[in-house]
């Protein structure tokens, strides 16, 4: 996963369904805080004072299991119940996020940004490390099968392609910009073919029927040897971000609980499954980000022209 996009791959740009009963994600702890109630009837929440909606689209079958950890920790340091929201697809998140549906959520940078000019009121807080040392930020990846002749992006031309999502930061917006780059438009040029999610995007570039090459996240990518990267670009790190129209005590919680918050201080804190490889795979720790750190794919979308940008 890359919390965020993953993926990171992400997206992160979607999305409508609450997995199982959402009672059962997280819920505050005896000793939680519970200053962040005082100022409830001056914002607006999803559901109400007691509860965050958590936002996402899913990038594995995994994604639920991966961001539970740190679900729990937002409800033990917020004292209020989180459910999951699992979108479909990266329209319906920005649709969920308009509608007010949603008061936290893992974005693609895409996906923020589109979200953003469809009139969202959204706040970055920060984007998801998933190594020491590392700083946000992660790779769209062109792959391509072992052994295939196609070893470029200009190969690509005339060939079926796989993408993730039309609003999919490393599985759409970042390939369609370096294939333009590369002479082949991706909106004449090639057969596209949207996998919907980054490892599906991997599997059927791999099998070579559905698609002669793809594109995804690194993540994703580095779990498969039947494929092979024939080019990638640096991505800004997909944000988590949260309502601006959340109580102002709320959004302030929220910014010191997400800010900067390490895997470490997260398994201090007693969650459950924090302390396991399958929660260190993705996560270990957040920095902090702004807008303007997004302003990168803002200036993708100009070169483009992508109509999701609009």
């Amino acid at each position: 996963m890359k919390l965020s996009r993953r993926s990171v791959s992400t997206a992160l740009l979607s999305m409508a369904l609450l997995t199982g009963t959402l009672a059962g994600c997280s819920t505050p702890t005896d000793n939680a805080n519970s200053d962040v109630n005082a100022g409830a009837s001056s914002g607006k929440f999803a559901v109400d004072a007691n509860t965050l909606v958590f936002g996402v689209v899913p990038d594995s079958v995994d994604t639920e299991t991966n961001y539970t950890p740190l679900m729990d920790y937002i409800s033990k340091q917020t004292g209020k119940k989180v459910q999951y929201h699992e979108s479909t697809d990266y329209a319906a998140l920005i649709e969920a996020a308009n509608a007010g549906k949603i008061d936290v959520a893992s974005f693609s940078g895409f996906t923020y940004v589109t979200a953003k000019n469809h009139g969202a009121k959204l706040t970055p807080i920060s984007s998801i490390v998933t190594k020491a040392g590392e700083e946000p930020g992660y790779f769209s990846q062109a792959i391509a099968p072992k052994g295939s002749s196609i070893k470029s992006y200009a190969d690509m031309k005339g060939k079926k392609i796989c993408f993730v999502d039309p609003s999919s930061t490393s599985g759409y917006l970042f390939p369609s910009y370096n294939l333009l780059k590369a002479g082949v438009d991706p909106a004449k040029d090639i057969t596209p073919v949207f996998a919907g999610k980054h490892d599906v995007s991997v599997q059927k570039t791999a099998e070579g029927v559905e698609c002669e090459a793809g594109f995804a996240e690194d993540s994703e990518v580095v779990k498969s040897d039947k494929v092979q990267v024939i080019g990638e670009t640096k991505v800004p790190g997909a944000p988590v971000v949260m309502s601006a129209e959340l109580p102002a005590d709320l959004q302030t919680k929220l910014t010191e609980t997400l800010k900067e918050v390490t895997i470490d201080a997260i398994i201090a804190a007693g969650i459950k499954n924090a302390d396991s490889e399958a929660f260190r795979s993705v996560f270990h720790e957040t920095k902090p980000v702004t807008d303007g750190y997004y302003d990168t794919i803002r200036d993708i979308c100009k070169t483009t022209n992508a109509k999701q940008c609009q």
